[in-house]
């Protein structure tokens, strides 16, 4: 018999998030974004999740390739752009579409235009930093990138896009949205050419940001992006950890648990061990009381989290024995109520899931 740690991925949950995220803007066309392998779910049931996106976005040119050999025809977008002048071949080969964030890269796609015919005009996203400081061309660099690129017969279509730094946070006042997008509509004006803007979190808060193209993310998974949480948002979790009790211990006043001895009983208690640990994914840090679910009742880890088991309390499930359900996160129990006691968020969660966790899908409806 297998070991009990599993994830029951839901396809039919990431096609109701998507519909949700399209809903919020109903103008606009969605990029389905399944960067880090559909953010732990796997590729191939993302795409499946995602196939009524108008496009998929992702980071890996693997990834790419991999989605045109599984069959999706329409757009793909390399949210990262290409990497080497060796991979324009591929990009044109099998019609990707990619962010262009630096001179760089505009001067290979230059070197490349003068040394081979490109069968198809290249389809370009040419990004903008507009505050968030990591990849684009800051603001008044912008048009000068576009002109650049909009000079060369090897380029067609380009889209103007940027990542919005606090979509997720109305009290920042350090960067407010606002700020940030008023920002990239000065650079912008008078361009012509469509946007691509909206993340998760500006999509589901801020549906009246107008964009041509939205990219969620996180909230196609059943997480939030912040704000509130994934429930009132109507989202419905695609991954539910799961494993059983392995093991029970009956504790007395002063018996410690664990590796470091984190945690001491303070009366007689009893302590269930589960199948899970850090080589499964579930995070290392997480604090004595993250909560977990025993047959269904919510309780708490106890103790330091080992590679490969955790214990939890089960003094609140008097019933509990061996062979007990266990959820780790999921279905009855939010992926962000765990992360956010462990001091993270869901997003790590979901892409730590170890390869050795055996996967259920849950297919569409």
């Amino acid at each position: 018999m297998p070991r009990p740690t599993v994830a029951i991925i839901d396809i039919a949950a990431m096609q109701h998030n998507l519909a949700i995220a399209k809903a919020q803007v109903p103008t606009a066309r969605t990029w389905g974004v399944l960067k880090a392998n559909a953010y732990g779910h796997g590729l191939e049931r993302g795409l499946r999740g995602c196939a009524q996106a108008d496009g998929l976005a992702v980071i890996e040119i693997e990834a790419a390739v991999r989605l045109r050999e599984l069959g999706w025809t329409k757009p793909i977008l390399l949210l990262e752009g290409f990497f080497d002048a060796s991979d324009l071949a591929v990009v044109n080969a099998y019609r990707l579409e990619f962010a262009v964030h630096c001179n760089e890269q505009i001067a290979m796609i230059e070197r490349a235009q003068s040394q081979s015919q490109f069968s198809a005009p290249l389809q370009v996203h040419l990004k903008m930093n507009s505050g968030m400081n990591r990849l684009g061309f800051r603001a008044d660099a912008f048009r000068a990138a576009y002109a650049r690129l909009r000079a060369m017969p090897a380029v067609g279509k380009i889209t103007l896009m940027t990542h919005l730094a606090n979509a997720d946070d109305a009290k920042n006042t350090t960067f407010p949205l606002m700020d940030q997008v008023q920002r990239f509509r000065a650079a912008t004006e008078g361009l012509d050419a469509e946007i691509n803007l909206s993340n998760s979190a500006a999509d589901l808060l801020h549906p009246d940001i107008e964009t041509d193209w939205v990219r969620p993310g996180i909230m196609l998974y059943g997480g939030t992006p912040g704000g509130k949480s994934a429930a009132e948002f109507g989202l419905l979790p695609a991954m539910t950890l799961q494993s059983e009790i392995i093991g029970v211990q009956d504790l007395a006043a002063g018996d410690a648990v664990g590796y470091g001895s984190r945690f001491c009983a303070e009366g007689p208690m009893k302590i269930g061990v589960v199948a899970c640990g850090y080589a499964d994914g579930y995070p290392r840090h997480a604090p004595n009381g993250t909560p977990i679910l025993v047959d269904g009742v919510k309780t708490r880890i106890v103790g330091r989290v080992s590679m490969d088991m955790i214990t939890v309390d089960l003094t609140d499930v008097p019933g509990a024995r061996i062979g007990s359900s266990v959820t780790l996160w999921g279905q009855g129990l939010p992926i962000d109520e765990v992360a956010q006691t462990a001091g993270t968020i869901g997003y790590e969660l979901m892409c730590a899931l170890a390869a050795r966790v055996r996967i259920i899908e849950r297919p569409a409806v």
